[in-house]
């Protein structure tokens, strides 16, 4: 079974005695994960109970005291016990759950859990659980996981080749460019990836929008979810723009405290990310509009239900810039992600603050000719600590 980079870190993480919390999106994969990590520590002789809360049975009797979880830990057991827990968000008060098991048995008992929603992982898990828990973000596969699901081993080997320096060019570069077209048009779900019939893929994904992300809506108390997958569409259609959400709330018809609570479940079920500007006056840049992403290009794609190649597409631009957002996203922490834009219409995709004295900055251009240094100058003059490059289709800097 292939494992997914996070692996290695949740592993890592064994040996602490804080719980490991492992949140992400439905269907992202993380029960798999935790059943690999299961039989991981199993095979190194280690006494390991397992868990899964969408059994009622046992949510009952946890839900009625913490420490009957012990009902499924043999007492002549002496040594360290790992309890992996699936959907640990189902409790009716996770906080005091974990809270009252780390604090009594942490010593002996290493806690591993997962939870499909940030949205009731941070309603719940409240300050007290400071310094006792880490938590891990599983997110859709990313290009190189994508390239694993697929047999790609080659491919792969070609990629980690060019984001090490080993290579500057790719004999497998055509390869690469028809693989990263599948991935920007059907994502990173691992069950949509190992489809290997387009209408399959496609229907899978009208089953994620349809039953996973209704969930998403039931779960999080959301009354009108024709209104909700409304505005999903909406957003959609405007990835890397402006949210506005004084105009989303006049077009849905909605209010704006209902707009912002909409806006507030689809980050935190793990749908969509907004980045803030960047200025060198903070005061502005919290009060500035933030743009959106989706965080899978799949999910995005079937809101608008348009699939095709992408050098066809009207919205190519907008998704190869959703694309790089990902890419970026994997590589720095979100706060760091920025972009830049003056009321006289001045702006630069992404301004990613490396340190306290300067980063770089990225410009998307579907296609190379657009990409002109001179439309940039006064960015360039104000912030010569960011040095400005350029991504476009068919540049070999989308893949490292």
């Amino acid at each position: 079974m292939i494992q997914r980079n996070l692996y290695q870190s949740l592993q890592s993480h064994f040996h602490k005695k804080e719980c490991s919390i492992l949140i992400g999106a439905r269907q992202t994969g993380k029960s798999t994960l935790l059943k690999q990590l299961e039989e991981a520590l199993k095979a190194a002789g280690e006494t390991v109970v397992f868990l899964n809360l969408e059994r009622k049975d046992i949510l009952l009797e946890l839900n009625q005291a913490p420490e009957n979880v012990f009902r499924y830990i043999a007492k002549k057991e002496k040594k360290k016990v790992y309890l992996l827990i699936d959907e640990v968000q189902y409790l009716q008060d996770p906080t005091g759950f974990l809270k009252l098991l780390y604090d009594e048995h942490a010593p002996h008992l290493k806690i591993i859990a997962t939870g499909s929603s940030a949205f009731y992982i941070d309603r719940n898990f409240k300050d007290s659980l400071a310094g006792r828990k880490k938590i891990f973000e599983l997110p859709t596969l990313d290009f190189e996981e994508f390239l694993l699901f697929k047999n790609q081993e080659i491919l792969v080997t070609e990629l980690q080749s060019l984001r090490t320096g080993t290579k500057h060019k790719s004999v497998s570069e055509q390869q690469l460019w028809t693989a990263l077209d599948e991935y920007i048009n059907y994502g990173g779900y691992p069950a949509i990836v190992l489809e290997t019939n387009i209408k399959d893929k496609i229907e899978r994904l009208h089953e994620i929008r349809d039953s996973f992300v209704k969930r998403d809506i039931l779960e999080a108390g959301i009354g009108d979810d024709t209104k909700f997958y409304r505005l999903m569409m909406l957003l959609a259609g405007q990835t890397g723009n402006l949210v506005n959400t004084n105009e989303l709330a006049t077009t849905l018809r909605l209010t704006h405290p209902a707009t912002d609570q909409y806006l507030y479940v689809l980050q935190k079920c793990f749908h969509v990310s907004l980045i803030r500007p960047f200025f060198s006056n903070l005061r502005k840049e919290l009060v500035k509009m933030p743009k959106l992403y989706y965080n899978d290009l799949g999910l995005r794609n079937v809101m608008v239900n348009y699939f095709a190649p992408l050098q066809q597409r009207a919205d190519k631009g907008a998704l190869l810039e959703n694309f790089v957002y990902r890419r970026l996203s994997e590589k720095y922490p979100k706060e760091q992600i920025k972009f830049w834009r003056t009321a006289d219409g001045n702006e630069v995709d992404f301004v990613l603050e490396e340190n306290i004295t300067g980063g770089k900055a990225i410009e998307v251009k579907f296609n190379a000719t657009e990409a002109n240094a001179n439309k940039y100058k006064k960015f360039n003059e104000l912030y010569p600590n960011y040095p400005l490059k350029f991504y476009t289709w068919r540049g070999i800097e989308l893949f490292l």
